[in-house]
């Protein structure tokens, strides 16, 4: 790298792409190729950063790219942000300290200087007015905090003269300033919990208060916590929460019992992983007269025992949803609820939110019941004991009733699938820990019968649930329910989705939106033990939108149904609670909350579900750093995972994990990147590394501290004597 690139490192990719945008937006409907381009900011950027970011820029929609390989400003990219006018929007630090704030609505950003944050941090919402155009771009001061991210932070103490922590998040650009008084126990390099107090007007950083001391640094135990903590979750219960949980009985009056429809002497059982304690769901099954099957999803009624507004489910709003992190679970609710009043437990009577359907073996539903119910689960079920008995390698209690439940599954699955339902079958990696928790083993969940026969359960409840309310009882629009959408994939992702997909030889036929999951599906059968699966599977995943809950119901595009909602988990997603309280008032015809009151936690849920994915991911990545440690220096057969403009992913499916090798290591070459392409190029040799190429790298290391896994290219012969010498 040259040292003009040095030079601009904290913020040189988007002070470039600036001066680019303003650039062509002087000459709207000129092309221009990559030559001149770089011959006219060469004075100021290296040609290698110029040509990354006009790629870079065609990825992100402000350029286009033609046939002749020349650049043109893409008419419809975003407005400008106006001279003088203020906007909402949320701060996007950078590592430099400068920020982004990115404006509601249209994805437009204005730039800030660290001089004019005024205070703001990442993630904050704030009022920016746009002072001058800059160096391209719109550049502005903040001028009012709307909204702080968050105010409780993850860091390391640097204890010398003064007292500082230094937060884990690599966009903190303050350590925070810790008073004498309000450091309690910590001890310098300790990983600790701070609130933010105040910040001086005068000051350059922030006060803080230590809450919590976690431990030292790299402890499994402690770096757990801080992966919660950081993204916004709570170690621990209120006071008056845990109270109320442990007021809770688990024996069900008499009175209760005679309010609900009795299951207790029907054939009921539950089907959980190894290693669950919170058993939400139940399947109940008994032959009718008729013939056919009444089966009961049975849902543990935590609405029942946690009344809204109380201590309990104001603890579970502002989580709202449980974390399954690789080695633990943090509950949306206390153990006395979520493992004993609540779950499921064998030999047990417990109290229900039930749907309760009459079917015949070609899985037609012919009649439907929602309401209260109280079950006795006859046996808990792991799903490898499922499984056995499923394929027939023990008798086992209720083989009969698991045969029947599969059966009418699988004619479930093939009904949804035929109607639109996208078969995507994400691989979820699972480690084997010692007991200090440091990975031994690596292993990929594997999905059969057993899981999937739950699966199509609850997904015929919540589907049903949803009908109920959105369509049945909903005939003038006016009856307000929690909808579980998902969007329609985004047309140009598809689109490069389709064209990389072509290179390993499947076509995609995406000009009639009808068929698109149909054409998905059959390409994901084709997969099936390919080398390329993984890479494809995951890439198709991503064009994707994100699924929500919301009041405003769009339908959901990967089940392919009109209705849906989340109605089988209470324990651990709030939606679902939310869902059950509504759906007993819709059956009791009792009045309903106003929409904007259970919009805004939908929104809340969304959210901290969002939070939560990040989380069991970054655990997930740090149990996966730990386990590569001690491998630094073999050799391993990848395949290209991703391009980006600081490097090359690489995806290692031996154990289904991904590093980089980053672009300045590269010493045969300057490499320029295309990311619409998805590959980059040697500028002399013209040498090209693209998506899905097969490469030997070596790891070269890790760091656990920015959690990242890194590689260096190497050959076909020394991966081959590496083998030779195992």
């Amino acid at each position: 790298m040259s040292k003009k690139n040095k030079q601009h490192k904290p913020d040189s990719s988007k002070d470039l792409r600036g001066r680019l945008l303003s650039w062509f937006k002087e000459n709207p409907g000129k092309s221009h190729s990559d030559v001149q381009v770089a011959r006219k900011f060469s004075s100021h950027f290296g040609r290698n950063d110029i040509i990354r970011t006009l790629y870079s820029m065609v990825a992100q929609g402000l350029l286009t790219l033609n046939d002749t390989n020349k650049f043109k400003l893409k008419e419809a990219y975003m407005p400008k942000a106006e001279f003088g006018q203020e906007y909402t929007g949320k701060v996007d630090m950078t590592k430099g300290g400068n920020a982004y704030v990115i404006l509601d609505g249209d994805g437009k950003d204005v730039y800030v200087q660290s001089r004019h944050l005024h205070r703001a941090m990442d993630g904050d919402v704030v009022k920016v007015t746009v002072v001058q155009k800059g160096r391209g771009r719109p550049e502005g001061i903040v001028t009012e905090i709307v909204e702080r991210h968050r105010t409780t932070f993850i860091g390391v103490v640097d204890k010398k003269k003064h007292c500082f922590v230094k937060p884990d998040n690599q966009n903190m650009n303050v350590d925070f300033f810790i008073p004498d008084e309000e450091i309690g126990s910590a001890n310098d390099g300790d990983k600790v919990v701070v609130e933010m107090t105040h910040w001086p007007k005068s000051g350059r950083n922030p006060f803080g208060k230590i809450t919590e001391v976690l431990g030292k640094a790299g402890n499994n135990d402690i770096e757990m916590k801080s992966l919660l903590v950081e993204n916004g979750f709570f170690l621990h219960f209120s006071k008056e929460a845990l109270e109320e949980a442990e007021a809770l009985s688990d024996k069900i009056p008499a009175e209760e019992i005679a309010r609900r429809r009795d299951f207790r002497k029907v054939t009921t059982f539950t089907i959980d992983p190894l290693d669950a304690k919170d058993f939400d769901d139940a399947i109940s099954i008994q032959k009718l007269e008729n013939g056919h099957w009444e089966i009961g999803v049975h849902i543990a009624d935590v609405s029942f025992y946690v009344p809204e507004g109380s201590a309990l489910d104001k603890d579970a709003i502002k989580r709202a949803t449980s974390v399954y992190l690789v080695d633990r679970v943090a509950p949306m609710f206390p153990e006395q609820l979520s493992n004993i009043v609540c779950s499921l437990r064998p030999q047990e009577e417990k109290c229900c939110f039930a749907a309760v359907f009459e079917m015949d073996e070609e899985a037609k539903v012919h009649q439907r019941w929602f309401g209260r119910t109280v079950i006795f689960s006859d046996k808990r079920f792991v799903y490898e004991e499922a499984q056995e008995v499923i394929e027939g390698q023990q008798e086992g209690p209720f083989r009969d009733e698991l045969l029947v439940l599969n059966g009418i599954a699988k004619k479930l699955r093939t009904q949804r699938f035929k109607e639109g339902s996208v078969n995507f079958d994400s691989k979820e990696v699972r480690f084997k820990l010692d007991e200090q928790g440091k990975p031994i083993g690596v292993f990929v969940k594997e999905r059969k019968d057993a899981h999937l026969l739950v699966e199509d359960f609850m997904l015929l409840a919540n589907k049903h649930v949803a009908q109920f309310v959105g369509q049945e009882k909903n005939p003038a629009g006016k009856t307000p329910f929690v909808y579980r959408i998902h969007d329609k994939p985004d047309e140009n992702k598809l689109m490069d989705f389709s064209l990389f997909a072509a290179r390993f030889g499947y076509r995609l036929q995406l000009d009639n939106p009808k068929v698109i999951a149909k054409e998905l599906n059959k390409m994901m059968e084709q997969l099936q033990g390919k080398p390329e699966q993984n890479l494809l599977e995951q890439l198709a995943i991503r064009t994707m939108a994100k699924a929500v809950y919301t009041t405003n119901n769009i339908g959901h595009y990967g089940l392919g149904f009109t209705f849906y909602t989340h109605f089988t988990s209470p324990i651990r997603r709030y939606p679902d609670v939310m869902v059950h309280r509504l759906l007993d008032r819709v059956l009791k015809n009792q009045p309903l909350p106003k929409v904007e009151e259970i919009e805004q936690k939908c929104k809340i849920s969304s959210e901290r579900e969002r939070a939560a994915m990040d989380a069991e991911r970054a655990s997930v990545k740090y149990k996966m750093i730990e386990f590569m440690e001690d491998r630094t220096g073999q050799v391993f057969r990848g395949v290209v995972s991703g391009i980006k403009s600081w490097g090359v992913y690489v995806e290692l499916p031996e154990f289904n994990t991904e590093g980089m090798i980053r672009l300045d290591s590269f010493d045969d070459d300057k490499y320029v990147v295309d990311e619409r392409r998805m590959e980059i190029r040697g500028i002399f040799s013209n040498k090209r590394f693209q998506m899905g190429d097969f490469i030997y790298v070596r790891l070269s290391g890790v760091d656990k501290e920015k959690k990242t896994i890194d590689f260096a290219l190497a050959t076909a012969a020394e991966f081959e004597a590496a083998q030779g010498e195992e």
